[in-house]
């Protein structure tokens, strides 16, 4: 596992060799936020927005997850962001750059990066965004679908749930299910808001 504080992690992740996908991204998306977070929101991996900015949850996806902390009464500035995959893969249509799922090796080799962070981070609260991030926090064997806003218990002060990923919230082609499952999401942010109340002052 790398070594180091959050901004050495952030510097030595930039030189990453361990998969092909920084050949063709423009630079590593490391997470952004608070280095004593309570709370880490995982996602998947960059999207077109987040691979030009260099920064997590810039692009639509992320207005949407604004919005829906907002209206769960959590604050991002008080969250550490960050993804399971650390670059932006894709396949070019035209002059369209659009996102492609990385394989199961690519996902292996970025996840050095995820544990250096939680272990930096120590949260006492981890939120999987779609089931990517799920499935690396709480094993292959999980479904979004069917255990979607249930606390898992991580260790003997951390929990953790999963919830939609914005981007599959504005991917569903039905205006009604979108509208659905952002009132899903809001909820389950609402279940970590509350959470997190409860623990009081960090």
């Amino acid at each position: 596992m790398p070594s180091g504080n959050l901004d050495t992690l952030r510097r030595k992740s930039k030189a990453c060799r361990d998969c092909p996908l920084w050949r063709h991204a423009t630079q590593t998306v490391f997470g952004e936020g608070p280095q004593h977070a309570s709370i880490v929101m995982i996602g998947e991996q960059p999207g077109n927005h987040e691979d030009i900015a260099g920064k997590p949850f810039v692009g639509p996806a992320g207005q949407l997850l604004d919005r829906a902390m907002e209206e769960a009464g959590l604050d991002r500035a008080q969250i550490y962001l960050t993804n399971t995959v650390k670059h932006f893969k894709y396949e070019t249509r035209g002059k369209a750059r659009l996102h492609k799922r990385a394989n199961a090796s690519e996902q292996a080799a970025c996840r050095q990066w995820l544990a250096a962070e939680l272990l930096r981070v120590h949260p006492r609260i981890i939120i999987g965004l779609g089931a990517m991030a799920a499935q690396t926090m709480f094993g292959n064997a999980f479904r979004i679908t069917k255990e979607r806003g249930r606390w898992q218990q991580l260790g003997d002060d951390v929990r953790g749930l999963a919830t939609w990923h914005p981007s599959a919230v504005l991917r569903m082609p039905k205006e009604e299910r979108r509208h659905e499952a952002f009132a899903e999401l809001v909820e389950d942010l609402s279940k970590v808001a509350d959470a997190l109340a409860d623990l009081g002052p960090s």
